[in-house]
């Protein structure tokens, strides 16, 4: 079983590991980095600390997810803040082995050669069918 922090992106709802998950908030100011991947927003100041904003629509699907929330997470030694539409909250969820379609294709392909430690993380993400999550709801 897996602990998950489920968010919504776009029509996508995803788990993201709860183990690298450190906290939600809104959105801060973000400044951007010239020559950043389309999906990284820029840097955002948080806790003191220039912390890298990817937008987790414009990773998935190449759309932004008209951001409402950022979640902090630990990536290696560092913390980057991923952009989702909203938190729904945490679940335990079944274990999915395999690198999620998502991930494998994409805009989200071009990670894995600019940082292995962030695709780690995000190889841990699912997205999550509405019946799924339906089924885990009505367990709780």
């Amino acid at each position: 079983m897996l602990g998950a922090l489920l968010c919504g992106v776009e029509e996508f709802l995803i788990a993201l590991p709860l183990a690298a998950a450190i906290e939600t908030m809104r959105p801060l100011p973000t400044t951007p980095i010239a020559g950043a991947p389309s999906f990284v927003l820029g840097v955002a100041v948080i806790r003191g600390v220039a912390t890298v904003v990817v937008d987790a629509g414009l990773l998935l699907n190449g759309r932004s997810s008209a951001p409402e929330r950022y979640v902090t997470m630990r990536v290696g030694e560092r913390v980057i803040a991923l952009a989702v539409k909203r938190v729904i909250g945490t679940r335990v969820l079944p274990e999915a082995r395999e690198l999620p379609p998502l991930l494998r294709d994409g805009p989200a392909a071009a990670i894995a050669a600019l940082d292995a430690e962030l695709m780690v993380v995000l190889s841990e993400l699912r997205v999550v069918p509405e019946d799924v999550f339906a089924r885990v709801e009505a367990t709780r």
